[in-house]
């Protein structure tokens, strides 16, 4: 099982969102975990190469079961883990191999075209406070065939 992290940069009411080539997809910056990478330390590694930044105040702001299906058929089966900062620090690269980087709003995570799982968990890491955990199953073309959503707030 292919284990993924991403990290959403959140700073004055916007958010840094990479747009992938091939499809025109949003997504916030990140990708798979090398061997003996914490998920912290590949969100981290992941977030640095894509924008040239480096995060403040990174914290885990999710965890999701991303499943492709063909029919009833499980093809495919990751671990997505999502984190949050709420600082950056760092001149951003403007466009890269892995796609066009820009701030933002925060509702435009509404409209903006992405894999809807995609849209649901940025819009949790983005907006509110606590963990979410889920299960997102998808077609090979990536449309939407169910989610199942949990949320968790700290009561310390």
């Amino acid at each position: 099982m292919q284990r993924i992290t991403n990290l959403l940069a959140v700073k004055d009411g916007k958010v840094l969102l990479l747009q992938k080539p091939r499809r025109g997809w949003y997504v916030a910056p990140g990708g798979k975990m090398e061997l003996g990478e914490s998920i912290y330390e590949s969100a981290v590694r992941e977030f640095q190469e894509e924008t040239n930044l480096t995060p403040n105040d990174v914290h885990l702001k999710g965890a999701y079961t991303m499943i492709i299906k063909n029919n009833e058929t499980v093809v495919d089966e990751w671990m997505l883990y999502t984190f949050v900062a709420n600082d950056v620090e760092g001149t951003p690269f403007v466009e890269t191999r892995e796609g066009i980087l820009g701030w933002h709003s925060i509702d435009s995570i509404k409209e903006l075209p992405m894999a809807e799982g995609d849209r649901t968990n940025l819009l949790f890491a983005a907006l509110n406070k606590g963990m979410q955990y889920g299960t997102f199953e998808y077609t090979e073309d990536f449309e939407l065939i169910s989610e199942r959503i949990q949320n968790s707030l700290e009561q310390n």
